[in-house]
């Protein structure tokens, strides 16, 4: 049996311009229009609809939206259509699709400053107290004007105004923009944020540039100071161990008295903890900076000497604490580090408004100390310097190659290898 349906079409030519229609007359089984919420199976009876009408008359169903809620259980949202089964089913497998294709942004109010918070716990939380603070700082100093933008709203020129708000301090604008973007791709992961919309945020985004303060050695002015300055010997003790030792300033500072092993010739320090602060607060780490950190070093006789002397009027174990604190704080070193400074640099010649030692930090003598061991390769080996540093053999070429470059006559080289 056939039912017919009449269609209204226009054609070009001149009669039907007359007309301005045309009726067309189109016969359709009528098996083909039996309602979308049944289907006819071969054998004849009519399979069921896959989802049913609700009491409000809406076909609905709940879905994984791959999301998962505070108690590990899966998010799922309401889907619904008003027109029938096979409609719905399509919003589903749509929905299905985008999850698994990463492009389903679930629909949220969480504000832009309190997701970077939770990101900070959550993907941060392991890291070093020092590495913490950084991110702690971004957020709370330079991304707080966002407090009332929801993370749905971000935009790109919201992370260049972030940008820009810090012009004047380039280093502190690659922590932004570092911070920025890991934030957002926590986001993506957690479905607040679309891929393509990730991209349009980051991109083009206009950085003041950044010169990296170049590492160097103690200059020869600085060397004499050292052993020409008027330490006491708590300032002595950390001035040797960083120069005869090369150790990174948490390391020197985490030391105890089991830490060396005094013996004519053969004296050691072993490094195994280092300490670090926490705000003004220090706390021993149980392990170095980095795994290659574990080491021992050897002491030179005049290290030793003095070491194993002021090791032995210590009243107790740690070689640098403070007045009221088993372990140095940080206010306390940073007068300990001042005084010495300002001594070396009386020692050089200079005066605190004509200063002869200018940008002293602790890390200098420990690049100090890799330099003057650069200096003997052949007599010792890249890996074994990287050792004593314990640090990367990387690192360690990077200052040997800076040392063969000043070394190198370029010219009388290429003179020579020409010559007829």
């Amino acid at each position: 049996m056939y039912i017919f349906h009449t269609y209204c079409t226009t054609f070009g030519n001149s009669l039907q311009a007359e007309l301005g229609f045309h009726l067309a007359v189109i016969f359709v089984p009528k098996n083909r229009l039996l309602h979308p919420a049944a289907i006819k199976r071969k054998d004849g009876t009519m399979a069921k609809a896959k989802y049913k009408k609700n009491s409000r008359g809406e076909y609905h169903t709940r879905i994984w939206d791959g999301t998962y809620n505070a108690d590990g259980s899966k998010h799922r949202v309401n889907l619904k259509s008003k027109k029938s089964s096979a409609d719905l089913e399509r919003k589903v497998n749509a929905l299905k699709s985008q999850v698994e294709n990463g492009q389903y942004v679930q629909d949220s109010d969480i504000l832009f400053l309190d997701y970077a918070r939770q990101w900070l716990r959550v993907k941060k939380g392991v890291r070093e107290k020092n590495t913490q603070a950084m991110y702690r700082n971004v957020i709370e100093t330079h991304l707080s004007f966002l407090a009332d933008v929801r993370l749905a709203d971000i935009r790109n020129s919201h992370f260049q105004l972030a940008i820009n708000r810090a012009l004047d301090k380039p280093r502190t604008c690659q922590q932004i923009y570092i911070t920025f973007k890991q934030i957002l791709k926590m986001a993506v992961t957690d479905n607040c944020l679309g891929a393509g919309m990730f991209d349009m945020i980051c991109s083009d985004i206009n950085l003041p540039k950044y010169t990296r303060t170049e590492k160097r050695a103690l200059t020869p002015l600085e060397k004499d100071a050292v052993f020409a300055a008027d330490f006491t010997d708590r300032e002595r003790a950390f001035v040797y161990l960083i120069y005869y030792c090369g150790l990174r300033r948490g390391e020197a500072l985490a030391l105890s008295v089991f830490d060396f092993s005094f013996e004519a010739g053969k004296s050691t320090v072993s490094i195994t903890k280092s300490l670090i602060f926490v705000n003004n607060a220090p706390e021993i780490k149980e392990m170095p900076k980095t795994d290659n950190g574990f080491r021992k070093i050897p002491l030179p006789e005049q290290a030793a000497k003095f070491l194993k002397g002021y090791i032995a009027k210590l009243d107790g174990t740690q070689l640098f604490t403070s007045r009221n604190s088993p372990l140095i704080t940080h206010s306390s070193y940073v007068k300990m580090w001042a005084s010495i400074v300002r001594k070396m640099n009386r020692a050089a010649g200079g005066t605190e408004s004509f200063p002869a030692i200018n940008g002293l930090t602790a890390h200098i003598f420990r690049h100090n100390y890799c330099s003057n061991l650069c200096y003997k390769v052949p007599e010792i080996s890249i890996k074994k310097i990287a050792r004593l540093m314990g640090d990367s053999e990387k690192m360690v070429m990077d200052v040997y190659n800076h040392i063969i470059d000043e070394k190198e006559d370029v010219f009388g080289v290429v003179e020579d290898a020409l010559a007829m």
